[in-house]
């Protein structure tokens, strides 16, 4: 077995753009991210996908609604949309990850394993959602929203427009692990942990039970990464570098930087909740579980680049 690294792709990244958000624009989008994932894998890393799942999971619980309404159809569970997706997205991750192996000749196959993640019952996160889910709506747009949705929590996201959020509670334990670890030693490409898992809870009986939740992506990927005692976490994201004082015109790039400089920036508030600061927050988790642990944070495109030092940040120990 090889270095094992974990590569989170975003669940947006997926969305080329506002006109491209068919399921055949998905997987172009995924093709071209298998491509820089498998030059990782060409590199010597045993690799673990995980993925995002926000616009997805947005567009499954709005074909609910409108069947609800139109059909009588009964509504899709959230924690069902969860699950629904690690299937699709993980279908299409694995196609396209098979397809660049056959044709580089490379003797892997990659599998999807449906993954759930358990959470505390008694997570504040239940009591205060906050998670951003589904389309990005305009404010003029919000009026009908909330008319049509009056459980909706709705918040502005990073002046991108409007979206619901939902709970999000922090991942404790990953429940097909030992499965996930057999795989990696068998040398398979795994695509697990899709949406940051399927949000489950222990009930007295320690029998599992599911819950309407969203839970982060990188924080799900970080602690399936420390589990699994991973050498590499990429985040994925849509910037092809972190920066601080971004937007200001004292913004700069980082391309290299230390654990105690990250917690650092991260202190002085240079990350922004719901967008960047989560992926940060992750780097540092992971980073404090073990020695000679690094991670990257940057956009599909720079994977290879990155991989090899050349794009993205680099967070060292230190």
């Amino acid at each position: 077995m090889g270095k094992v690294a974990v590569v989170a792709v975003g669940g947006n990244s997926l969305i080329i753009d506002e006109k491209k958000r068919t399921v055949e624009d998905q997987y172009a989008a995924i093709v071209t991210t298998a491509a820089n994932i498998s030059d990782m894998v060409e590199k010597g890393y045993d690799v673990v996908i995980t993925h995002g799942n926000g616009p997805q999971v947005g567009f499954i619980l709005r074909r609910s609604e409108i069947a609800n309404q139109v059909a009588g159809m009964h509504h899709v569970p959230l924690v069902s949309c969860g699950a629904d997706t690690q299937g699709a997205i993980g279908y299409q991750i694995q196609q396209a990850m098979d397809n660049q192996f056959k044709a580089r000749g490379v003797d892997k196959k990659a599998v999807t394993v449906v993954t759930q993640v358990v959470v505390d019952r008694d997570d504040p996160a239940f009591k205060k959602p906050a998670k951003p889910i589904g389309s990005f709506y305009k404010e003029e747009q919000m009026e009908a929203i909330k008319k049509e949705n009056p459980d909706w929590v709705m918040v502005e996201d990073a002046g991108r427009g409007f979206r619901r959020v939902v709970a999000s509670p922090k991942p404790v334990e990953i429940v097909e692990l030992e499965i996930i670890k057999l795989l990696i030693r068998q040398g398979y490409c795994l695509v697990a942990v899709g949406g940051g898992g399927i949000p489950v809870v222990r009930a007295d009986s320690g029998m599992l039970e599911g819950r309407d939740a969203v839970i982060d992506k990188d924080f799900a990927s970080a602690l399936l990464a420390s589990e699994i005692d991973a050498d590499l976490l990429v985040i994925s994201t849509g910037v092809p570098l972190v920066y601080i004082n971004y937007g200001k015109p004292e913004q700069k790039a980082l391309t290299q930087v230390t654990l105690s400089e990250l917690k650092k920036y991260k202190e002085e508030g240079h990350f922004a909740p719901g967008s960047m600061l989560p992926k940060i927050e992750a780097v540092i988790g992971f980073l404090e579980q073990g020695e000679g642990r690094k991670a990257i944070i940057t956009n599909p495109d720079s994977l290879g680049k990155a991989v090899d030092g050349h794009a993205g940040t680099h967070v060292i120990q230190g």
